[in-house]
């Protein structure tokens, strides 16, 4: 019996989820856990957020909803770590609940479509891509595709990856699922639009909060993907991050996007489109400006090595929380 078993069942967790991931006959069969949460916001969503709400009443309001919600999610979950503690080999059972909750597989798939996508014509490249960012792809061309998928693959790396397993092994499967919470609520309701932009406020600054470790060590991951073994070119990369990660909009999401940026010698960033409104945002990286679809290849490879390090880190913790 492992006397901190989170380390082992996160390993199971990372191995059943990037190489089967959701079971499709379970999904079509009650859904996916992310599914429900996001179920719940939007119910709490609808009860809740109302236009004539002063600022202050819709950021006591967001915040009654993110309470709610986290202690639905809470719960739960706590009862099902307790339920699995007291079973002889409960922490394997775990590890596959908790595979659930980590995006390995599907965001590789998502990004893989997107290169898929650019192959037969830029159209469906532009259909790929509009899957997993939020901005307009009607106006990109090949290089902005790449870009806007390369820029959702680092993020998402650090929000959907790095960042459940880490809460996971911190926090047990109700830190897992609580992390999940946040994050769907932050996607969901934490936008910056006219209807969200009080309402979401709680759930927007306590994503932030708990994507910062994750983040700085997903940068880390990325640099060490792309040194792989080179001293010297892991070294240059984390300069750039560390030069460029603070010039992003967001506190988090800017040093896995310079570490990848500094990784494929490319620029990452710059201006883009949101709901037809053009935003100038600063570039990260010295490399390329243009770019094409087989960086996204290149990316791919980066993110494998990341997931490699991120499973050799959590089997080292293992083995280390077992002696």
């Amino acid at each position: 019996m492992w006397p901190f078993p989170a380390f082992a069942s996160a390993a199971i967790a990372l191995v059943v989820d990037r190489f089967i991931g959701y079971p499709k006959e379970v999904q079509d069969a009650i859904g996916h856990p992310v599914q429900w949460i996001g179920w719940l916001i939007a119910k709490l969503d609808g009860h809740l957020n109302t236009p004539a709400a002063s600022q202050s009443e819709a950021r006591i309001r967001g915040a009654l909803a993110l309470v709610i919600l986290l202690a639905a999610c809470f719960i739960p979950s706590l009862i099902a770590a307790k339920v699995l503690g007291w079973l002889w080999g409960g922490w394997i059972a775990e590890g596959l609940v908790a595979s659930a909750f980590i995006a390995q597989k599907s965001m590789r798939d998502h990004v893989r479509a997107v290169h898929k996508g650019l192959d037969s014509s830029l159209p469906d490249g532009r259909r790929a891509v509009s899957q997993i960012v939020g901005r307009d792809p009607a106006p990109l061309d090949e290089s902005g595709v790449a870009r806007a998928a390369l820029e959702s693959l680092a993020e998402n790396t650090s929000d959907g990856i790095v960042a459940p397993a880490l809460w996971y092994v911190l926090l047990g499967l109700p830190g897992l699922v609580l992390y999940k919470a946040i994050n769907t609520a932050d996607s969901m309701i934490g936008h910056k639009s006219e209807k969200y932009l009080h309402f979401g406020w709680a759930a927007a600054r306590l994503d932030d909060l708990v994507n910062l470790p994750a983040s700085r060590l997903t940068g880390l991951l990325f640099c060490g993907a792309a040194g792989w073994w080179n001293a010297q070119k892991t070294k240059a990369v984390f300069t750039t991050m560390r030069r460029d990660a603070s010039s992003h909009v967001s506190p988090n999401a800017g040093w896995p996007e310079a570490a990848l940026a500094a990784g494929l010698g490319i620029r990452l960033g710059g201006p883009r489109s949101y709901d037809g409104r053009m935003v100038d945002l600063p570039w990260m990286g010295d490399g390329r400006q243009h770019l094409s679809r087989h960086d996204i290849r290149a990316g791919l490879k980066l993110y494998r090595r990341v997931l490699w390090q991120l499973l050799a880190l959590v089997v080292i913790g293992a083995i280390l929380t077992s002696t």
